[in-house]
């Protein structure tokens, strides 16, 4: 006999579960609004462009006002950004790389050069990129053909009228390829009212070189602008902001007095608080309430037949410093940040949990590095050493000549300094000893440039030699005839490779016109 009830039972058992389950709704779940019923693009939550720029106003102001979160922003930015970004030119011709760079480094350090408005270099570029990226949501610079940059805020992109295919201030082709930015710009005294035309800026010349770039951080293939790092923890920060405030005045109060006043039987004097001068408030149902004037330091005089004891409440609560710990937590997770790093302490954690907390966020930070360089750096690079090769015909020979690429080039994004000094470098020479890498690779992933490195190196050692092999000669010509004359190492403290040792002895007899020394190894040349 067949139990039907059972076996429909386990049937409908099974149906129920060969869904998701969070495509079957229950009073347990969170009633999500602002779903597109049949899906659509990522713009489709903003397609109300009051709101998109409303946004971003009230994520300038958690950023301007807020206690934490704004220095939260300023600390990440700073890891991210750090002293700046560094260009290497690979064209396959040496001598153009070097007169590329050097035309970089003078063009970046320069406000009058880089900005149209003569007061940013180009690493201040850098960081106001980060940083309206993640309050703002975006940033933009314009390249302009004086061979300045002009940049551009969110609110600064968008349109006075309704324009076909354009989103925010964008408008792209059927591909979704960007064409045309519209700016609006802002009048100059704050106090007038905006300039109400935008402007259709192109996003590349007449010879397809991009000379408009945008900075965000996309999460939608479809994106077009970019969005606030706030978005999802606006509630949670402006909560957190206003308990830290009702924690203050709590314990402002609290810090003044309280007192219990215990009142004999049949006691008839009259209730004389003597807080200080107070006022009178009306009730809503009738009657009137009496609000005392409290201060610190006041003195209470209780009446005849009272008892006055004092009071002390525990301010904040047990529970309040983990509940805050928690939140600013969450807060530093969508910006890139570990507690230890947003409050700047580490006695919550040891070292190991401070390490590892901080090599997580490194991979945080290089992947808004690999941002920034993608939609900035090798743009601008671009974009500048087209201008210079205009400008300047021997460049532009130097860049026609076989096997010249006059766009190939790196940048080498800064790195962080070693948490353990000691065995971080030993690491590094023990990769660097056994082949596991090349020192230009090590030197880029410490954020150095390992010519720049070579160079100097080879240059420092030069001149110490030489001054102390000079230092040597005129002293040996001081005391001519001495037996022992001095050899420039010994002016000098120059490292020797691992293994290697080297012992200085007097000559033997006969071998004093030679100049020869005896070591205890024989691969040390006789004649450094």
């Amino acid at each position: 006999m067949v139990n039907n009830e059972a076996s429909g039972f386990a049937s409908n058992m099974d149906k129920m579960r060969a869904d998701y389950d969070m495509s079957r709704g229950s009073r347990y779940e969170r009633n999500r609004i602002g779903l597109a019923p049949q899906g659509n693009s990522a713009d489709w939550h903003y397609r109300f462009e009051a709101q998109y720029y409303r946004d971003v106003e009230k994520a300038r102001d958690l950023q301007r006002n807020d206690a934490c979160v704004g220095q939260i922003t300023d600390r990440a930015v700073s890891n991210i950004v750090q002293d700046g970004f560094q260009v290497n030119p690979n064209t396959g011709d040496t001598f153009l790389d070097a007169d590329l760079k050097a035309m970089w480094t003078e063009w970046q350090n320069d406000p009058d050069e880089v900005d149209i408005a003569g007061e940013f270099n180009f690493h201040d570029f850098e960081i106001q990129a980060m940083h309206s990226t993640l309050v703002d949501g975006d940033f933009i610079a314009l390249a302009l053909n004086s061979g300045n940059l002009q940049g551009l805020e969110a609110h600064n992109v968008q349109t006075t009228t309704q324009v076909e295919n354009t989103v925010l201030g964008v408008t792209k082709d059927p591909f979704n390829k960007r064409i045309n930015y519209w700016i609006r710009p802002d009048a100059i005294d704050p106090s007038k009212a905006r300039v109400e035309q935008s402007i259709p800026v192109p996003v590349r010349n007449d010879d397809g070189l991009r000379t408009l770039f945008h900075v965000y951080n996309p999460k939608r293939v479809s994106q077009t602008r970019g969005v606030t790092a706030f978005a999802p923890i606006f509630s949670m920060t402006s909560m957190l902001d206003d308990t830290l405030f009702a924690a203050l005045v709590k314990q402002q109060v609290t810090s003044c007095f309280t007192v219990f006043r215990e009142r004999t039987d049949g006691l008839n004097a009259p209730h004389d608080p003597n807080y200080g001068m107070g006022v009178s408030e009306s009730q809503a149902g009738g009657g009137v309430r009496q609000l005392d004037g409290v201060a610190p330091g006041m003195e209470i005089l209780g009446n005849p037949g009272e008892k006055l004891h004092g009071f002390s409440p525990s301010v904040p609560g047990s529970d309040f410093f983990p509940h805050v710990n928690l939140t600013l937590t969450l807060i530093g997770v969508n910006l890139g940040l570990p507690l230890c790093l947003v409050l700047m302490d580490g006695s919550q954690t040891n070292f190991s949990g401070w390490r590892g907390a901080i090599d997580e966020a490194r991979k945080g930070w290089a992947a808004n590095q690999k941002m920034l360089m993608q939609r900035f750096h090798r743009p601008v690079w671009k974009w500048k050493v087209a201008q210079w090769i205009a400008n300047d015909p021997a460049m532009k020979g130097a860049a026609s000549r076989d096997g010249v690429n006059i766009n190939r080039h790196d940048w080498v994004a800064p790195a962080w300094k070693y948490i353990e000094p000691l065995k971080d470098a030993q690491a590094d020479a023990l990769m660097i000893s056994s082949g596991l890498t090349s020192p230009r690779r090590l030197h880029a992933s410490r954020g150095k440039d390992w010519d720049v490195v070579c160079n100097e190196i080879v240059e420092d050692n030069l001149q110490a030699i030489t001054k102390a092999k000079e230092a040597a000669e005129k002293l040996n010509e001081q005391f001519d005839g001495d037996k022992q004359p001095v050899h420039w190492r010994e002016l000098i403290n120059m490292p020797l490779p691992d293994g290697v040792q080297m012992q200085m002895m007097d000559s033997a007899p006969g071998e004093e016109e030679s100049g020869e020394e005896s070591t205890t190894t024989p691969k040390e040349d006789k004649d450094a």
